[in-house]
């Protein structure tokens, strides 16, 4: 590798342009990066120059900014990532406009021909507590179902596709028939601070699970790029919780006791001993029978993941190259 004058991060390039697999066809890759801790620095402390800072100096103040929802500084450091990905997986990112994006076009290239295909535990019923989620995994006669539809579905869209081809229409009319399922590729670029949004949403328990897979694993490529950051954000935000006016007041209040009684009726498990307290006695302050049981959810042991990236798992970007390349239609116009 050639010398270079721009900033880079030992940890970012030892994974830069390593493909990690999503999916049963899906990939993350980092392929390029601007900025990191340093940057960051730098841009909080404009009166000092580059490489004025110590170590540990660098940290605190990373950790001063995140705690003080400072976060100009760090839309100064960019990832700019290669994905492939299921297209409604892909709507779901979308949605984060604060990224910049390049598709791959159905237009001027041919679509290969990969759709995702989801494991049985991964098939789970409508969630009865959550319009937009799934509870437990259905059962094996309705997993096989799902895998029988979605197989006739595909080979019927796959047939059409490559018909249409065959019959001379343009390729982005011939297209408009594939299942969601269908995989897309793209680059995605977007800058620190917007990027731990979108992390702290979509590596979420509440996300849908597809799209937490992705998420992960770029989350582990941010904690290379900006270690230090990424640390502060895990303590301070994706791992700690808010209380609101109400829920500080039911805390200060003497409506927890050790003790129960007739009316007891909401327990809140801890480490020590059970607390009890009465629900009436909380809707009255205000607060919602759902807001009580979000309450609770806030005293439950926090989520604390390390992220950490699995070498052994990455492949080249040839190895994608070879998959996607084999599953476009080989059609004779």
């Amino acid at each position: 590798m050639s010398e270079t004058k721009r900033m880079t991060i030992p940890g970012a390039e030892e994974v830069l342009d390593l493909y990690f697999p999503v999916l049963d066809h899906g990939f993350v890759a980092l392929v390029d990066y601007m900025g990191g801790d340093p940057a960051i620095d730098r841009a909080a402390r404009t009166s000092y120059g580059h490489g004025t800072r110590k170590v540990n100096e660098q940290r605190g103040l990373m950790r001063y900014l995140r705690r003080h929802k400072h976060t100009t500084p760090s839309e100064m450091t960019e990832l700019v990532f290669h994905m492939g990905l299921p297209i409604f997986v892909a709507r779901q990112l979308v949605r984060h406009r604060t990224a910049s994006l390049n598709e791959y076009s159905g237009r001027y290239s041919q679509m290969p021909m990969l759709f995702y295909s989801p494991k049985a535990e991964n098939l789970g019923i409508q969630s009865k507590g959550n319009r937009q989620g799934r509870g437990d995994a259905v059962s094996e006669e309705v997993y096989e179902s799902f895998r029988k539809s979605s197989r006739d579905t595909r080979a019927f869209a796959i047939q059409g596709y490559t018909d249409r081809l065959m019959d001379g229409v343009a390729n982005e009319l011939a297209r408009i028939d594939l299942p969601l399922s269908t995989y897309t590729y793209w680059y995605w670029k977007m800058d620190l601070h917007n990027l731990l949004h979108f992390l702290g949403l979509r590596s979420d328990s509440h996300a849908q699970w597809e799209i937490r897979m992705f998420s992960d694993i770029m989350a582990g490529m941010v904690k290379r790029v900006a270690p230090d950051t990424f640390e502060a954000w895990i303590d301070y935000e994706y791992s700690a919780t808010t209380f609101s006016r109400m829920e500080m007041e039911i805390i200060r209040s003497p409506f927890f006791t050790n003790t129960k009684d007739a009316e007891s009726d909401v327990i809140l498990e801890t480490d020590s001993s059970p607390t009890y307290f009465r629900e009436k006695d909380l809707l009255a302050r205000g607060i919602s029978k759902r807001e009580i049981k979000e309450l609770l959810m806030k005293f439950n042991e926090p989520e604390v993941p390390d992220f950490d990236l699995d070498l052994s798992k990455a492949k080249s970007p040839e190895y994608f190259d070879d998959i996607i390349a084999k599953a476009v239609p080989a059609v004779d116009k």
